[in-house]
């Protein structure tokens, strides 16, 4: 089997070695806090794009900054009782893709939510994809950082979402690829609430061992130039890592209420396989890993099919 990193039973007992913040929950309750003193104003109107399948719309709201987020909305049609939703974030430097993508979802009877990161490729933010974002405000410290307030504007969906009503409260649930995996898992643990989460290949984990393995080089390259137009000497090597760890997915995986499910291939070079199972591993919650000897960081055979599959379980 091929292999670019710890063997598989190593794998499985890795729990990561980037720093933990003692404050960390104390951090993010005051972002919570903040956020919500603050004034989301919603809008939602009807989406250009139309289909006989379900209903579509345009949903808008305003981040912790002040920054437009969008979103895209696909509701099952003539809804009479309240259903399943799953919001679902994109990779980075990508956006929330085309319509068409998942009318199967709503055309199934589960309302779909696909949310444009602010500052990259979709319609959120006030700038297309801007170069740097793991890096933004790494040297002004956490509160500052580009990736607390994207968890926050996940987190200010999933309150509209939640008093939605037509929405089943209890079967609301987060998806994601890569970035969009990242966001899903800390989506979960920082609202109880979510019920379930499926998150293929996640981002943000475990930076330091990324940093020691030196792989990741489209997905982190940003944090290598950072050292060396910043910090060539490495002298404040330490306090990066501490910020970065106010953002790293595998410190808020204790704290997930709901039940994981996780892809994660073993020839990933984009996100280390164990900078994954350093999230996995600190999970607490129910949870299972699907594990693919052969794949990297690319589309898996099948693999749509089982999200789906875990999808319809909503509806039971």
């Amino acid at each position: 089997m091929p292999n670019v990193d710890l063997p598989l039973n190593e794998l499985k007992n890795y729990i990561g070695i980037s720093p933990t913040p003692i404050d960390l929950i104390e951090f993010w309750k005051e972002s919570l806090d903040e956020l919500r003193e603050k004034a989301a104003e919603v809008t939602i109107t009807s989406a250009a794009f139309d289909t006989p399948i379900c209903e579509c719309y345009d949903l808008n709201f305003k981040g912790i900054d002040g920054e437009k987020i969008y979103v895209k909305m696909l509701l099952p049609k003539n809804i009479c009782n309240p259903v399943p939703a799953i919001i679902e974030f994109h990779g980075y430097g990508g956006n929330g893709g085309d319509w068409s993508k998942r009318l199967s979802y709503p055309a199934s009877g589960i309302a779909y939510f696909s949310m444009d990161c602010r500052d990259q490729m979709g319609n959120s933010g006030k700038e297309y994809f801007r170069s740097g974002n793991l890096i933004r405000g790494l040297l002004e410290g956490p509160k500052k950082l580009y990736y607390r307030n994207l968890y926050l504007d996940a987190i200010r969906l999933l309150d509209i979402v939640f008093e939605m009503k037509n929405i089943d409260k209890k079967n609301v649930v987060t998806l994601g690829y890569s970035q969009g995996g990242a966001i899903s898992l800390v989506s979960g643990a920082l609202d109880p609430r979510v019920s379930k989460i499926f998150s293929i290949y996640p981002y943000l984990s475990d930076f330091k061992r990324v940093w020691d393995l030196d792989l990741g080089d489209f997905a982190y390259q940003e944090l290598k130039d950072f050292f060396r137009w910043y910090d060539p000497q490495h002298k404040n090597e330490k306090k990066i890592f501490e910020t970065l760890s106010y953002i790293d997915v595998k410190n808020f995986a204790k704290n997930i209420v709901g039940e994981v499910t996780m892809v994660t291939g073993l020839v990933d070079k984009v996100c280390p396989p164990s900078t994954q199972f350093a999230v996995f591993n600190n999970i607490k919650s129910k949870k299972e890993h699907i594990i693919y000897p052969d794949f990297g960081h690319e589309n898996i055979n099948g693999l749509e099919d089982i999200i789906y599959e875990w999808a319809l379980n909503l509806l039971k």
